[in-house]
């Protein structure tokens, strides 16, 4: 079975997609001067074009949650982290150590923490929504100010009325 990839331009960088008929296997960010201008030349295989048309449904503000076939490579322990990540809903954050004790132990923080960093399928499985435990946005593997924007994407500020 061939893996396939395609490029999908996004509001905070360019996503790679990879997967093939059995599911989705990564879905990351780039910087623009990282992607060639004959990778956005292909056309999307077949077996991606779901993946990207979510993609753009969630930015454009009309999807809450992905509805795709998903096949992460990852160790048992990282796959039982990101099937975590999944139960957050969409607007909603948790921290690191809530996110550990649900998962049963709570000094398996760390443990949590890295697999969390290792999540290969940016977005789609929304490890951004883990936060610190004092609020913080800490570490994310696309860059803090991307968090930052998908947290207030999912949450936008509502304007108040003064009257």
């Amino acid at each position: 079975m061939k893996t396939e990839i395609t490029y999908y331009k996004t509001p905070i960088g360019i996503a790679k997609i990879v997967g093939d008929t059995n599911g989705i296997q990564a879905v990351s960010v780039l910087d623009v001067k990282e992607v060639s201008v004959t990778d956005f030349k292909k056309s999307t295989p077949y077996c991606l074009q779901d993946c990207v048309v979510q993609l753009e449904e969630y930015f454009k503000g009309e999807r809450a949650s992905f509805n795709l076939t998903v096949n992460p490579k990852g160790t048992a322990f990282q796959i039982k982290v990101w099937k975590y990540l999944l139960t957050i809903p969409y607007g909603k954050t948790t921290n690191y150590l809530a996110q550990s004790k649900a998962l049963g132990d709570a000094k398996a923080i760390r443990a949590v923490a890295t697999a969390n960093g290792k999540n290969p399928l940016w977005i789609i499985i929304p490890c951004h929504r883990v936060i610190g435990s004092d609020g913080s946005l800490t570490v994310y593997a696309g860059g803090i100010w991307r968090k930052k924007w998908l947290l207030e994407h999912e949450n936008p500020v509502k304007q108040q009325t003064l009257f």
